[in-house]
Parts: C-alpha cells; sequence; structure tokens
C-alpha cells in the first residue's frame, strides 16, 4: 500500500517535472593540478574551464574519461588541457593525499592577439561538439577584465588543438554591457535549446560586484553561427536572449540601473557568483551558479569596518594601515555556495512570460564543509580571494568540477561531485518555491555530511565496510516495518552494477555482501529504496 500511495502521488501532478535539490549532489573528492608548462603554471588559477568528451582517449579506465581545458595563472591567462585523476576525499584536507592530474597539452595562449593585456581578467571556456557547418568542435570563450570603461569584443572560439587554435572573434554580445556577458560561460541542453532558445547552444554572462552588473547574477543565451562560421572580428551578435538581468541594462551605459524591486533575494554588493553549468540528471534537471555569498553586514571600504563613500564625493576616510588597507567590498563573513534555479522559470523568460528579474532560485548548498582553506580570514585582501573559481560539467557521467582558488598553497584544487538521479525534487508552485527556499536557507542541508540522506524513523543505510576493500565488502541496513527493498550497485556513470536486495523485507538489521571480483578499480554508489525511505552510500574498490 505504501508504493501504491507514491505512485498515485506522482501520477497527480503529471505536468511538474523534476528538479535537481542539494541533496542530490554527492561528494566524491578532489584532486591536485599538475606542475606548470608553456610558460605558465596553475598558481592563482582557475577562473574558465571546460569538460572535453574526446580527452586523454589513452587514459585509464577508472570511470573518469575526458579530459579539462582550463585557464592558468591569472597573469597569463594561458589554457591548458588535464586529464582527470579519481578525486579522494581527504579527512584532514590536505592536498598531498590527494591524486594529481597530468599535462596532456602544455599551457598556450589561444586568444590570437584578441584582447591584448588584460587587469584581472575575466573569462571562461566551454566545449561544444561541430555545430551547423562545422567539421571539428570548439573551444568557446569569453574574456574581458574587471573594470572597462568602454565597451569592447568579448566572444570567440579556437580548436581543441592549443598549439594551432585557430583563433575567430572577438565579438559582441548584442549591445550588452561587459559587466553582464564575460565571466562565465557554459552549454545549454540541446532539448532545452530546441524549446526555448533555438540555435542557442551557448548561456554566458557575469556577476559585477556592487550592483554594476545588476543585483544578482546575469545570463544571456546566444548562437554565434548566426551570424557566420566564424561571424566576422567585431561582429555584435544578433541572436542573443536575456534569461537573467536583475536591473536594467541601458545601451552605451556600462553599469545596469537598479531598483530594489529588480533585487534578486538576499542579494548582497559582496557577492561573487564567479561560475555556472546547466545540470541534468535523468529526468532531473537545474541551472546553478557557484560562487561566495556575503553573509551579515556588507560594506564598500576596507576590511576593519571602515566604509568609504560609493558615491566618490566624500569625506574620504583616512585609509587603514596594514593589513587593512585593500579597499573593496567586505562582509562580516562569506560562505561558498551553489544557487539551484529551475529552467522552467528561464523557459517563461524566454517566451515573454516573465521578466529575467523575476526568477529566483529555489534552495542553494553551503560548500564550505567540503573546502580545503574555508576559513576566510579577512584581515587582508589575498585571503579574501581564497574562493571558488569556475565549474564545468561532464553530462553524460553527472559530474561536476569545481575549482577552489589557492587551495593547494597558490595552486587551485578541483573538487568533484556527482549527480544522483533520484527524481526527490518535485516542482512546486511559485509560493511553494518561495517557501522551500526559506526552509534550505535557514536548515543548511547543503552541509551535511555526504553519503547518507533522507532518514525516516526506523531506517537506515550504513557504510559499507571495509572501505575501500578488495575484492568484498559488507553493508549494514536497517527496515524500520515490512516493506519491500530494493538495494542495488551503480557504478559513477550511473549504469546498474548488482542487484543486491529485491523482496519484502521484515522489520530488523540486514547485512548483505558485495563481490567485485568482475570489477575494475574505481568509486562505485549504492543505493537503497524501502517505502519511504531512500539512501545512498559510496564504495571503492582498489585493486
Amino acid at each position: 500500500m505504501k508504493q501504491l500511495t507514491v505512485i498515485l502521488l506522482f501520477a497527480a501532478v503529471p505536468a511538474f517535472s523534476q528538479l535537481i535539490q542539494p541533496n542530490d549532489l554527492e561528494y566524491l573528492g578532489a584532486f591536485r593540478l599538475p606542475e606548470g608548462s608553456g610558460g605558465s603554471d596553475w598558481n592563482y588559477s582557475g577562473c574558465g574551464s571546460a569538460y572535453y568528451p574526446q580527452g586523454d582517449p589513452s587514459g585509464p579506465n577508472d570511470g573518469y574519461p575526458g579530459s579539462i581545458f582550463a585557464i592558468g595563472n591569472n597573469t597569463q591567462a594561458f589554457v591548458s588541457e588535464i586529464s582527470i585523476p579519481v578525486p579522494i576525499i581527504s579527512s584532514t584536507r590536505n592536498p598531498a593525499n590527494l591524486n594529481t592530474a597530468e599535462t596532456l597539452q602544455p599551457f598556450s595562449d589561444v586568444r590570437g592577439g584578441l584582447f591584448g593585456e588584460l587587469e584581472q581578467p575575466r573569462a571562461d571556456l566551454e566545449y561544444l561538439p561541430p555545430q551547423a557547418g562545422q567539421t571539428s568542435g570548439k573551444l568557446h570563450f569569453c574574456w574581458g577584465q574587471h573594470l572597462l570603461s568602454e565597451r569592447a569584443p568579448t566572444h570567440g572560439w579556437c580548436n581543441t588543438t592549443l598549439s594551432d587554435p585557430q583563433t575567430a572573434g572577438a565579438w559582441f554580445i548584442g549591445d550588452y554591457t561587459n559587466y553582464i556577458v564575460n565571466d562565465y560561460l557554459f552549454e545549454i541542453p540541446e532539448v532545452w535549446s530546441s524549446e526555448h532558445v533555438p540555435g542557442q547552444r551557448l548561456a554566458t554572462g557575469r556577476f559585477r560586484d556592487g550592483g554594476w552588473g545588476g543585483q544578482g547574477p546575469a545570463l544571456l543565451a546566444y548562437n554565434p553561427l548566426a551570424d557566420g562560421n566564424p561571424p566576422a572580428s567585431n561582429t555584435a551578435l544578433k541572436s542573443v536572449t536575456p534569461l537573467l538581468l536583475y536591473g536594467e541594462h541601458i545601451p552605451g551605459i556600462p553599469e545596469i540601473s537598479n531598483l530594489e524591486s529588480m533585487k534578486m533575494k538576499y542579494y548582497k554588493d559582496a557577492d561573487d557568483w564567479s561560475g555556472g553549468a546547466w545540470l541534468t540528471a535523468g529526468g532531473n534537471s537545474t541551472l546553478i551558479f557557484v560562487g561566495t555569498k556575503a553573509m551579515g553586514k556588507s560594506w564598500y571600504g576596507y576590511s576593519d569596518g571602515t566604509e568609504y563613500p560609493t558615491d566618490g564625493e566624500g569625506p574620504f576616510p583616512p585609509i587603514p594601515a596594514f593589513p587593512h588597507d585593500q579597499r573593496g567590498w567586505w562582509a562580516d563573513s562569506i560562505q561558498a555556495q551553489i544557487l539551484f534555479y529551475d529552467p522552467d522559470d528561464l523557459a517563461d523568460v524566454a517566451h515573454g512570460r516573465k521578466k529575467p528579474y523575476e526568477s529566483q532560485p529555489y534552495a542553494f548548498m553551503n560548500l564550505n564543509p567540503y573546502l580545503f582553506d574555508p576559513g576566510y580570514d579577512y584581515t587582508d585582501e589575498t585571503k579574501k580571494m581564497v574562493s571558488l573559481g569556475d565549474c564545468c560539467y561532464d553530462r553524460a557521467r553527472n559530474i561536476l568540477y569545481i575549482f577552489e582558488h589557492r587551495a593547494d598553497g597558490d595552486k587551485s584544487l578541483v573538487h568533484v561531485f556527482w549527480i544522483r538521479e533520484s527524481g526527490t525534487g518535485v516542482r512546486e508552485p511559485e509560493s511553494g518555491k518561495v517557501g522551500s527556499w526559506f526552509g534550505i536557507w535557514g536548515s543548511g542541508n547543503g552541509g551535511r555530511e555526504p553519503g547518507i540522506g533522507n532518514r525516516v524513523s526506523g531506517f537506515d543505510l550504513e557504510q559499507n565496510y571495509p572501505n575501500p576493500f578488495n575484492p568484498q565488502t559488507a553493508i549494514h541496513f536497517r527496515v524500520g516495518e515490512p516493506c519491500r527493498v530494493e538495494l542495488k550497485v551503480f557504478d559513477i556513470r550511473g549504469s546498474e552494477v548488482s542487484t543486491l536486495a529485491d523482496g519484502k523485507y521484515e522489520a530488523g538489521e540486514y547485512v548483505v555482501r558485495f563481490d567485485a571480483s568482475s570489477l575494475p578499480s574505481g568509486i562505485f554508489l549504492y543505493r537503497i529504496g524501502a517505502g519511504y525511505f531512500t539512501a545512498a552510500g559510496k564504495m571503492t574498490v582498489m585493486k
């Protein structure tokens, strides 16, 4: 009867598809970046990245195929291609415990002289397979700088052979200001694009602190191929659709015009959203931004609390002594976060049913528990920069990669999450979304310990033991009342490997053994469904 009730519940709301929720993200660990190459290195890196499905074809069969293109030291802002090693969870947050990526292509300047020298570059990358009329996939990019008094072209593409990039560009994104177009860049799923923004397979945007780019993350869909293959240099691309903009864009004016009624909920001027991705996992989806959220009071001035007039008219306070002498946006504290958006809201914007500032996040996830340097010392500007960088997504395997700035000395680390296809997040009416946002914000569910979730009284799923193991391990679970139980094992791609339990179980404690003799080394997931109770865990085969 319990299972029948669940089936009827989902059948009653056929119009609602599934949203990915924070507890669908399973932390797999992190890995280190390699040593420098090609005249650059990974210090002060991580502002841009792209997952490349065809990368590292001769790499090990460890569940992490493909490679990552990423931007290195922001002084040179060169691009390198690296392998993806198996991530490791370090309980002591010691980078020495982690596997290290290998350089597949050394650093190279792929910009083709299009942008000159950039101060504090804002940039990102995204790979798309060959589109209409193309013979090869392209590494698309956006490039700009933190401060810019005049509009400049920002976008282009190059080949994946970094030594011969054959760069094309640079292009403007319509008539939009640079402060909302050139910091994050990611793929729009083809099925969503075809229905809502035909031909526009790329999303680009930026969050400019202090409200210059609006009071929330901006996002625009675009299609460069609508203006040529490639478009001519300095082309203002015409195929552009705004999806998010928390303010009003006035052509010719660098900063966005802001109104209180157009503000993202919980916006602070010291926020910093630095990366984005469109996640899909089975029939579930979400659009995310990663970055840092200002908590408590936010001000412009110095880290000791001294405020500086934002109108520039004075009176101006004296500059505090070191280490409080760096002026910028500050806050009482900072929390590394992921923001979650409903793609249906963006569809309403694309079709004119909503304004770009009306969409609001439905959830957030606190990433501080996973970071290697989450302490955030606000006594000097350099420690303030310890934060999240860009992210990229392996859509075929539901794997999300997030860069953490300066977590390995001055080098970045890459954190890895697997998106479960749990289907727990039913879309609700608009008022329900606001309620769930407040509930998740207050509870801090996003910062839970990874591995086990959705506890119901009397039911439990324990971590397998031993772990890592070779070739056998034991999994203990508890059933609170008679019900049907399914316990299955999946590989990292989400393919079923083994069924360990499938039938009716009485209330009690049980143990099953899993034999991985026929499996390679790697990470595997196990998931239980028992009545209303669902939970998942992660185990490692090490041969």
